[in-house]
């Protein structure tokens, strides 16, 4: 296999048949579209774990985590019970952000793999423009 220069190519499914050079235009403008929303959701997901980890408080142990024991008091029940459900959010959030990270870079993967250059070269400027873009956006407080 090689890379070859071409206004004709077939994209992840038989419905997206390209063979004018505006339609390869377009599925270009849509894989860099991909591309650097694979970026940000990269990021955020970065952004996501940074404000999770300062969400939990640094006194918190695993034993603190544990249910409780029926016949025990503990003054600071309230305060354990909506960290926990702090973190499951956080947690659900972050494994549904995975789930879509990784379906969108293996919808991107399976279109380099159409050998096209121009495709090739959207990904590429797709995904840098979209670090660039999603990078300062993400990291401001």
């Amino acid at each position: 296999m090689y890379f070859y220069f071409s206004d004709k190519v077939v994209l992840l499914f038989d419905f997206w048949n390209v063979h004018t050079p505006a339609g390869m235009v377009l599925s270009v403008l849509v894989v860099l579209l991909l591309a650097a929303l694979y970026e940000a959701i990269k990021i955020s997901k970065t952004k996501l774990l940074r404000r999770m980890i300062l969400a939990i408080p640094t006194t918190l142990s695993q034993e603190s985590l544990r249910e409780p024991e029926p016949g025990a008091v503990n003054s600071n029940l309230g305060q354990q019970n909506t960290t926990s459900k702090r973190w499951f959010l956080y947690h659900i959030s972050q494994s549904l952000l995975h789930v879509v990270q990784v379906v969108i870079g293996y919808l991107v993967m399976l279109v380099v793999m159409s050998y096209n250059t121009w495709i090739f070269l959207g990904v590429i400027v797709g995904s840098a423009l979209g670090y660039y873009v999603a990078y300062p956006v993400f990291t401001v407080r």
